[in-house]
């Protein structure tokens, strides 16, 4: 299984996600009035997806999980370039900061970062910070599921891709507990490959502190999760084999 996707809640799939093409340069799989899907390529083979559904009203639930955009040298202009594609400052009490905080075309928090030795390889996206109770725990967790492996960086916690390429996975002390019946407006999904078992790997994310949630949502193709800190996450089936 690996780490494939970024899920976003979205009022207009395209507005957002096109939104998000531009500012990080990435490709389009699929563009629908309900669904954007984007690939960010980190290494070889590897990707990671952004993938904007269509919600039927604004999840105002905290962000939990966010995007820290690379800005280094270029933090100014490159914030700049995005206030141009529609995104706006944003004062969430952060105070004085080195990082940029805007919300994009949706009200969406995210930041485009300083300079940090830690953002080498990166490419545009830079971190995803992601709430935690517990980082030294929830990271062993991440780590077993997505097969990140460790890597420096400034929290207390972080996980990259093998390649040591592409973004951070940011294990970041939570300001307050998961609200349980708050649903995140931005999640991870994870793939699973041909040969895992769905069963077994569900048995595992429970002995490690997570828990299956179930929805009222009909019929899915996926499974939902939480993590042991409550932030949600689904699991996907394994591709179909081709004919």
């Amino acid at each position: 299984m690996f780490l494939e996707n970024l899920g976003i809640d979205a009022l207009d799939p395209l507005r957002v996600g096109r939104f998000w093409e531009a500012a990080l340069g990435t490709t389009t799989l699929t563009a629908e009035p309900d669904i954007l899907e984007t690939r960010l390529q980190i290494a070889g083979e590897a990707y990671l997806d952004l993938c904007f559904a269509r919600v039927p009203e604004r999840n105002e639930a905290p962000q939990r999980l966010h995007l820290d955009l690379r800005g280094g040298a270029e933090q100014a202009e490159i914030a700049q370039r995005l206030r141009g594609l529609g995104a706006d400052d944003l004062d969430i009490g952060q105070g004085a900061v080195p990082w940029t905080v805007l919300a994009d075309v949706e009200g969406g928090a995210f930041c485009v970062m300083e300079e940090r030795e830690a953002y080498a390889g990166t490419g545009p996206l830079a971190a995803l910070p992601l709430d935690s109770a517990e980082p030294e725990r929830d990271a062993e967790f991440w780590g077993w599921l997505s097969g990140w492996v460790e890597a420096p960086g400034v929290a207390p916690r972080t996980l990259r891709h093998p390649s040591l390429r592409g973004p951070l996975l940011e294990l970041c002390r939570e300001p307050a507990p998961k609200r349980a019946e708050a649903k995140n407006p931005i999640h991870l999904d994870v793939r699973l490959e041909a040969g895992d078992d769905a069963d077994e790997i569900a048995a595992g994310i429970a002995r490690r502190g997570g828990r299956e949630m179930h929805p009222d949502w009909g019929i899915l193709p996926w499974r939902v999760f939480q993590d042991p800190s409550g932030n949600d996450f689904c699991v996907l089936p394994a591709p179909a084999a081709a004919p």
